[in-house]
């Protein structure tokens, strides 16, 4: 069977290439399991992911449902799943409380018509060039953000005023409300987190991650921990998808939103193909980078309809996808279905969720977004280090977007000045 190395640059989606190649009962079968073991994954870590990032955690399904079932059904990758990312929690965050909800989903709708241009003019093989430090760079400083903004809910803190955005006076303010301390929310989020790490070591084909936010709620209900839950924040969950909305469009609107939505597409586009590329390495097959983005860009669009977040391709639920056997995006497109059931029948008990487990969950997500071993590693090097430092460092101290882009010019420059050297040395 060919690997799709030949088709690469087709705007086919694979899902239509599974049909013609021939779908039968065998493959559904092992779709219907990849799609429900992803599913149990994608379920808590919607929720946390949207709760981290400032908005409501049906928000997160929402994401998971609509666009999820896009990137499936319209991508160039035969096992990509879509969702709400750990990624983009500090860049939802920052857009909600600058811009409102309103302005977070014009700024996820404009984003995805950028990525169906990226896609359609057929740079999808250039963003894949971005340099692999600074990758690891973003990612790393990222890491360490999103678990500085899940400290507040982790340790059950009282702050006196609005929790600040940048890292620096975020922890600073944090600090200032340690005698807040909550025994019971820490203890909660560390034992989420312990169970989390011994069933991936003990039973790692157990959905570990639903297990330990279940045993947390169970607990808290039972022992009658003074600990905030999703329903003492958030109420209820609505059963079910809203109907589709235009968010509120204006000349100067559009304008102000502009660059958080440049920011949307640099980090979705580059996002989606490195989780893309990376179930090539698992598979031995090939996506095609552009319909990808298209992909992408489309399910933006409908997600920010439906009042979702940024869609992007998650690494974690794509390589999870592909572990637990999946054969096509039939898996994907189940996985969102499965999702859904869950909001239609099962949505109040996420009221029980104490927010200190979905902390927990994150705390355990940042840990493995942080690739410790590749950041070491780039260190040895002054060349990849100087870039991994730049995007690292500025990606904390500033914002994501000044991070790639410093990380790429640092990039940029030292690839120059060592062909000029190159090309000196040569002459002589």
């Amino acid at each position: 069977m060919p690997n799709g190395q030949s088709s690469t640059h087709l705007f086919r989606p694979k899902l239509l290439t599974t049909f013609v190649e021939g779908y039968g009962i065998d493959k559904a079968r092992k779709d219907v399991m990849a799609a429900l073991t992803v599913a149990i994954v994608a379920l808590p870590l919607s929720m946390a992911i949207a709760v981290a990032s400032g908005v409501s955690p049906e928000r997160g399904l929402y994401t998971a449902i609509v666009g999820g079932f896009l990137v499936s059904a319209l991508g160039g990758s035969r096992f990509q799943i879509g969702g709400p990312a750990g990624a983009f929690i500090v860049l939802v965050a920052s857009t909600v409380a600058r811009h409102g909800l309103d302005g977070l989903l014009l700024a996820v709708l404009l984003s995805g018509l950028m990525l169906v241009v990226l896609g359609a003019v057929r740079l999808g093989s250039l963003i894949r060039h971005i340099p692999h430090a600074v990758a690891v760079g973003f990612t790393a400083g990222i890491a360490i953000i999103i678990f500085a903004s899940q400290i507040h809910d982790l340790c059950g803190l009282h702050l006196a005023d609005k929790e600040p955005g940048p890292l620096l006076p975020k922890l600073a303010a944090l600090g200032g409300a340690w005698a807040t301390l909550q025994p019971a929310a820490l203890a909660t989020g560390a034992a989420v987190a312990a169970i989390i790490v011994i069933v991936r070591r003990l039973r790692p084909t157990w959905p570990g991650m639903l297990m330990a936010v279940v045993i947390a709620s169970v607990a808290v209900v039972l022992l009658k921990l003074p600990i905030e839950t999703i329903g003492m924040r958030f109420g209820e969950m609505p059963r079910g998808l809203p109907a589709p909305a235009l968010p509120d469009v204006s000349l100067d609107r559009l304008w102000q939103l502009l660059p958080v939505s440049l920011s949307f597409t640099l980090l979705g586009g580059l996002e989606s193909l490195l989780s893309a590329k990376i179930a090539d390495g698992m598979t031995g097959r090939y996506h095609r980078s552009n319909m990808e983005l298209v992909a992408q860009g489309i399910a933006n669009v409908a997600s920010a309809l439906f009042g979702g977040i940024s869609v992007t391709g998650t690494i974690a639920r794509t390589a999870t996808n592909v572990r637990a056997g999946a054969c096509s995006p039939v898996s994907g497109m189940l996985h969102s279905a499965f999702v859904l059931v869950f909001l239609i029948v099962a949505a109040p008990l996420a009221a029980y969720i104490p927010l200190a487990a979905l902390a927990g969950l994150l705390t355990v997500v940042c840990w493995n977004m942080a690739e410790k071993a590749e950041f070491a590693r780039l260190l040895r090097d002054w060349r990849s280090a100087l870039v991994l430092l730049a995007t690292f460092g500025l990606t904390l101290l500033e914002d994501l977007t000044t991070g790639i882009i410093a990380g790429c010019v640092v990039a940029a420059v030292l690839a120059f000045v060592f062909r000029q050297k190159v090309a000196e040395e040569g002459d002589r």
